[in-house]
């Protein structure tokens, strides 16, 4: 046996426009957890795209040994057939079909030309037992959460007698306990000899989980530290990805605090199925002109449903209670109306809501203000072209053209694309739901940036994080939340994670 299960030597991937990969080299120890580390575009999941086949072979200069062997996979059938099983970060799960036929879907367990329903619940259930899941594999897998999912995926895997697992931000969607969990079971398919590839812009779970990390920026191979000694620090992981020491992870800021802006009172919402179950309890909060105020609650307390349901009640049913702009109640039952007042939201999913992946950059910029661009009834697509290339420009996105299809950006460059949308609207509030989950450290620095020039402008800003340091290290006031309930306002000379920890887990009087 030899001691790397994969090599993968001189690999460089071209698009129209753009060197995604130059020359990679990637060596991953039998039995390892190996991390692979880097900004957004780095190249890390075109890289893992090569290697399974997802781009074949012929797509790409290289070459790659696995278990001993040179390899050539024309599709990802052939790479799963050699072992090597990769868990995208968008879940590649189909919600209507039951656990277990997601599970075996395209290797169905069956008798004499038909599927053995039996064999494929028990085979399941055995699967999932072993992943640490006791649900019903004829449940549907559009019914359970997130976390789950990613759980089922990993089931899946083995399922294939997988030989190499593939993770691309496992953890990216997950709270706390689920990110556990999943690590958790990596290291005990370590333990039971699976080799396993992480990707993840979470530095601290990648020193606590894995053996090495391959870092790549700019497309190339930068360097490989092992982890064993815990010598290797974050800012010492952070120094290869970025090319420079980043000192400080959130820029400075000195805020200068104006007049309320909006003010929220006793905001009920209900379940837009359930109609009896509260899911936001009489919330009140208020945020004012240059002010960062943050919203801290763990998974399910109703951090996103409170915001989608203030922008144009987008979320919830027998929503009651006021909403003040500029201390007028306002009325705000559409997400145009919403628009109007001047309130924005940037939503945590920017690929399902946020964006359209398929149209190009200047057309997603433009998507909330197109009036502004209109002469008589038509847009102008001179004027958007000149406004998306100055956004291009002003918030570094990098992209070949304004006429870049977004799909194909990073996450981070997608997430500047939102920004940039929400900007060119000119809203008097902005409502950023995540804004930087999936997004690394660098790129996370040039969005903070941004939230500080936005709220320099005059800008009443309000940031949703499920990262307490994140919040601690860009708010003025945090708001925290539990069960729906608004359990706490602090203002950030006094607060601290264990505090708000406190206020987010406190139940209901």
């Amino acid at each position: 046996m030899t001691e790397h299960i994969l090599e993968m030597r001189g690999i460089s991937k071209t698009f129209p426009g753009v060197k995604a990969l130059s020359d990679v080299n990637l060596a991953v120890s039998r039995g390892e957890v190996h991390a692979i580390c880097g900004e957004n575009g780095a190249g890390k999941s075109t890289l893992m795209k090569v290697l399974s086949g997802v781009y074949p072979h012929g797509t790409y200069e290289g070459d790659i040994r696995f278990d001993g062997e040179a390899v050539s996979f024309k599709d990802i059938k052939d790479s799963e057939h050699s072992g090597i099983v990769i868990i995208h970060q968008e879940l590649a799960l189909s919600p209507y079909l039951s656990v277990a036929e997601n599970i075996f879907l395209g290797n169905e367990r069956s008798s004499r030309g038909f599927i053995d329903w039996n064999e494929t619940n028990v085979e399941a259930a055995k699967l999932l037992k072993r992943v640490g899941l006791t649900l019903n594999p004829v449940v549907r897998a559009g019914d359970i959460g997130v976390g789950k999912q990613q759980l089922v995926e990993i089931a899946k895997a083995l399922s294939k007698n997988v030989k190499l697992l593939i993770l691309d931000e496992p953890t990216a969607a997950l709270n706390d306990e689920d990110s556990a969990h999943l690590l958790g079971l990596v290291k005990g398919l370590r333990d039971e000899g699976v080799t396993s590839i992480i990707i993840s812009h979470k530095l601290n779970e990648i020193r606590a989980i894995a053996d090495s990390v391959t870092i790549l920026r700019d497309g190339r191979t930068i360097e490989t530290l092992s982890l064993h000694d815990g010598s290797v620090t974050e800012d010492r992981i952070i120094k290869g990805m970025v090319g420079r020491e980043l000192k400080n992870r959130y820029p400075e800021r000195k805020p200068s605090i104006g007049a309320e802006i909006l003010r929220v009172e006793d905001w009920t919402v209900h379940h837009p199925q359930e109609h009896s179950r509260v899911i936001v309890d009489r919330a009140n909060l208020s945020v004012r002109a240059g002010e960062i105020v943050g919203v801290a609650g763990l998974m399910g307390a109703g951090r996103t449903e409170l915001a989608m349901s203030i922008f144009g009640r987008s979320y919830g049913s027998n929503i009651s209670g006021k909403l003040y702009k500029d201390g007028k109640e306002i009325s705000v039952r559409t997400v145009s109306e919403a628009i109007r007042h001047g309130i924005a939201y940037a939503t945590e999913d920017r690929k399902r809501y946020g964006l359209n992946l398929l149209d190009d950059i200047k057309r997603n910029i433009s998507g909330a203000a197109l009036g502004k661009l209109a002469r008589r009834g038509w847009v102008d697509s001179g004027r958007e072209a000149v406004v998306a290339g100055g956004y291009r420009t002003s918030m570094n996105i990098k992209a070949p053209s304004v006429t870049s299809v977004t799909g194909k950006l990073s996450g981070g460059n997608q997430q500047k694309v939102v920004l940039s949308k929400w900007m060119f609207a000119d809203p008097d509030v902005l409502i950023l739901d995540e804004p930087t989950r999936g997004i690394d450290v660098g790129a996370k620095y040039e969005i903070y940036t941004i939230i500080n020039s936005l709220a320099a402008q005059g800008k009443a800003v309000v940031v949703i994080s499920s990262e307490l340091p994140e919040l601690l290290g860009i708010c003025d006031r945090i708001y925290t939340l539990a069960e729906g309930s608004i359990t706490a306002e602090v203002p950030i000379g006094e607060a601290t994670p264990e505090l708000l920890m406190q206020h987010m887990t406190k139940e209901k009087d």
